[in-house]
């Protein structure tokens, strides 16, 4: 369950692959998410979507639903040659999930618990280490790693209930994560809810970030294929195209509807 509160900011969107996905840039999107967790009831999940994650949403009713009932992030260069393509600008900041997190906890200054579900257990306990050494002023807290049995799913959610957390971070994988989001958690559990894929690992240093000029020229994927080939070739040098091929489909169907629709109304005048 998703309950998107009122806040000051309003969060506007644009459609990408017609999935609404949020344009926010750094400073709006930090407020944003800090007054939700500042709110004393209710809840918004964030999700991000990135091209691969188009791809498995193109492929997914399930998981396309599911980013619907959820406040969807930018995520990489892709999801800007999309909006380059459909609007006619790119987003105004690249809002993955591994920047956005730890950038957000630095953001907060009021002290939060966050609860930590996902990972190995012991990339958990060092992701938790290295969010204690980022930022000490908020409160940590492992819950379980992510490779539990799914009947193990309810009482989790009631220790996560126990806890009473601010936020919860969740990091399973797409699209795992998102659909187990909208099966397992909902209000009572955190105020805001965000889906965080491989972030526990870059936290635990499990896997090394890009250099910042990297990252800046959107080149992230590439050292991460570099460094993981095996897990991730299949995902870049087959995904990308394929999320391109579909870009451009989805460009290129709304332009002959569009047509259509024109003629339609131009031969109407006839009679």
């Amino acid at each position: 369950m998703n309950v998107f509160p009122e806040t000051s900011i309003v969060a506007s969107q644009r459609a990408i692959l017609d999935l609404p996905v949020c344009d926010f840039g750094w400073a709006d999107a930090f407020a944003f998410a800090d007054e939700i967790a500042s709110l004393p009831i209710g809840q918004t999940v964030i999700s991000f979507l990135n091209a691969n994650n188009a791809n498995l949403m193109m492929r997914d009713a399930e998981y396309r639903a599911v980013l619907s009932r959820q406040i969807v992030l930018p995520d990489g260069h892709g999801v800007d040659i999309a909006s380059w393509l459909f609007h006619g600008k790119v987003f105004p900041a690249n809002l993955n999930g591994t920047d956005f997190v730890p950038g957000l906890m630095t953001y907060m200054t009021t002290p939060r618990r966050v609860a930590m579900i996902g990972a190995r257990a012991d990339v958990l306990e060092r992701a938790v280490e290295g969010f204690r050494k980022h930022s000490p002023w908020h409160e940590f807290i492992p819950v379980a790693d992510g490779f539990f049995d799914e009947s193990q799913s309810e009482a989790i959610m009631a220790k996560v209930r126990e806890l009473k957390p601010d936020i919860l971070l969740i990091a399973m994988g797409s699209p795992k994560q998102e659909k187990w989001i909208d099966r397992h958690v909902g209000p009572g559990h955190a105020r805001l809810v965000i889906s965080v894929g491989a972030l526990f690992d870059f936290m635990a240093g499990e896997v090394p970030r890009a250099s910042l000029t990297v990252r800046r020229l959107r080149l992230e994927w590439l050292h991460r294929l570099i460094h993981e080939p095996g897990r991730l070739w299949r995902r870049y040098l087959l995904g990308n195209p394929r999320f391109l091929f579909y870009i451009l489909r989805h460009k290129l169907l709304r332009k002959s509807n569009a047509s259509e629709v024109g003629i339609r109304r131009s031969g109407s005048r006839f009679f």
